[in-house]
């Protein structure tokens, strides 16, 4: 990249010119503009919101936590950092969360580069000039060489499709667009629509002090214990002193947690010794139980048959109404085939006297009434509601963006039938467009710091490369791209969850129209995704067409 190209716009352009725009300052944007810096390149950093944080300014809903320990969450690169803050709960809650970044924020003094409530409504591509245009909703327009998209794989927020929405005259919100203000929910007649890993958290901080709960829930999930706990000095200190093992841990494992694989198979060891590993997992905080059980569960059907029947019996146990429970036991999935939602007393909660489960599947939502809703041909009347309905998760917040490439291409149409991508960070015919966390990238489904951190050094490195080398143009070539998205789908054809319809394949059923199955992350792990990434570095970025 050469520094003084970069700096100088076409004469004819009257807009502010950078060598990279950011898209985003959650983590993974935060963390670029961290690294660019250190490059001593000029940046622009684009945030719709009112701060830093992105998942962690939007979703401030009572009960939203980490469900990866707060300790191996938190960024690595800085020695000083990690010593300085201290986690107060294994499971941060977002409040200290979103604390947490502000500290990081204030430390390396970023906000001075990052442009708040700046949505950005179009990026395009001016081959002529070899930069991207990008324009905001509110009308200006900034250049750069470089766009790095740092958009997060679950910020497009969905709203189900049901006549009347609007019609409500109490307060109803999304819960990634919670207020900023405390909600009060004591004796309101309150519904939760969704029981996915949002309302998993949500519903039990609702119940405490709510005059009555109706959750509608189309779609049950196999829920397993969080197990948090208050972090006392003792174990603080361990945990400072065991930063170095513990993300060399985090590096070595598939989805960039604390928690590896058991290397046994569920049915090589006998019954009881299995329901014995099972409980242990139970009983242990985090994703042990998903991410540290025994390595085919996810893969083979009958192993997978056990592990389900074991999480079925445990809902049955505490759910005291045996029909009820039987509602909220999945039929059309196996545990651990979609996102598994960590709770706290969420079971619990269906044994209220003042909490009615709602099968939607069986009494659809027929629409929304001013006074509340009416469901299977009743009505219900609530003084509150609130959509705990998930995300177009990964793609979504692309295709809010009218992004356009080579020949005015857009990227929506180029993703019509599904994402290609290279290595999940960059895409044919969108020279210089960078994508972290993007489709088809390990940090789709990963602890996802741990995998923020590495697209951004790859990424970084790469721009490294460029100026060093005066390049100024990089992209993929299309037989680079067809061969990784080939590699994306033969690797995960072999695990159970692509049989299912989740927003792991592109599925949210509150998205309107027939949906098509699309895969969206890379599953082969984040040490091969890593090594992988490393060896096309090494290889002068082979795939990729540099001028």
């Amino acid at each position: 990249m050469s520094q003084s190209e970069a700096k100088n716009p076409p004469a004819d352009v009257a807009v502010a010119y950078y060598d990279a725009i950011v898209i985003g300052a959650g983590m993974s944007g935060m963390y670029q503009l961290y690294r660019l810096r250190e490059l001593g390149v000029s940046v622009r950093v684009f945030e719709a919101g009112g701060g830093i944080g992105g998942t962690w300014y939007w979703n401030r809903y009572p009960g939203a936590r980490f469900d990866s320990e707060s300790y191996s969450y938190g960024y690595s690169f800085s020695q000083e950092l990690l010593q300085e803050w201290d986690w107060r709960e294994h499971f941060s809650a977002q409040p200290e969360t979103l604390r947490y970044l502000d500290f990081v924020a204030d430390k390396f003094d970023l906000q001075k580069d990052i442009q708040f409530n700046s949505r950005v409504a179009t990026a395009a591509y001016d081959e002529a000039d070899n930069c991207w245009e990008i324009e905001l909703e509110d009308g200006p327009r900034v250049r750069a060489q470089f766009l790095i998209t740092a958009l997060g794989p679950i910020s497009a927020p969905t709203m189900p499709n049901i006549p009347g929405i609007d019609s409500f005259e109490g307060p109803s919100f999304h819960t990634a667009a919670w207020p900023h203000e405390p909600v009060d929910f004591s004796g309101k007649r309150v519904a939760v629509i969704g029981t996915g890993a949002t309302a998993v958290q949500l519903i039990p901080e609702v119940a405490k002090s709510v005059g009555h709960l109706t959750i509608f829930q189309r779609s049950a999930n196999y829920c397993t214990p969080l197990h948090n706990r208050p972090i006392d000095a003792a174990t603080q200190r361990e945990i400072k002193a065991s930063y170095p093992e513990m993300f060399a841990t985090c590096a070595d494992s598939h989805g960039g947690f604390i928690h590896k694989a058991d290397p046994r198979n569920a049915l090589e060891v006998s019954k009881e010794e299995r329901e014995a590993f099972y409980e242990k997992l139970y009983a242990e905080p985090g994703f042990g139980i998903w991410m540290g059980n025994f390595r085919d569960i996810l893969i083979d059907q009958d192993a997978n048959d056990t592990i389900t029947e074991f999480v079925r019996k445990k809902i049955r146990e505490r759910v005291k109404d045996p029909a009820v429970a039987e509602k909220l036991i999945p039929k059309n999935h196996g545990f651990g085939t979609r996102r598994v939602p960590m709770e706290t007393r969420y079971y619990e909660v269906y044994n209220q006297d003042n909490v009615l489960l709602v099968d939607i599947s069986e009494t659809p939502i027929e629409r929304i009434t001013p006074a509340g809703m009416t469901v299977g041909g009743c009505e219900y009347p609530f003084d509150m509601i609130i959509y705990a309905t998930g995300f177009d998760a990964v793609t979504g917040a692309f295709d809010r963006i009218d992004i356009r490439g080579v020949g005015g291409q857009t990227l929506k149409d180029k993703w019509v039938d599904g994402p290609t991508t290279y290595l999940g960070l960059q895409i044919e015919g969108f020279p210089n467009m960078l994508t972290l966390v993007g489709p088809h990238n390990a940090a789709t489904f990963c602890n996802m710091p741990r995998c923020i951190e590495q697209n951004v050094d790859w990424v970084t490195d790469l721009m490294r490369y460029m100026k060093d080398n005066n390049l100024n143009r990089i992209v993929p070539s299309a037989d680079a791209e067809d061969a990784w998205t080939e590699h994306v789908h033969e690797v995960a054809s072999r695990l159970l969850f692509t049989k299912v319809d989740s927003w792991f394949m592109g599925i949210n059923s509150n998205l309107s129209g027939k949906q098509k199955r699309r895969l969206l992350l890379y599953a082969g792990g984040a040490p091969a995704y890593r090594e992988r990434c490393d060896e096309v570095a090494a290889n002068g970025y082979e795939g990729f067409m540099l001028q």
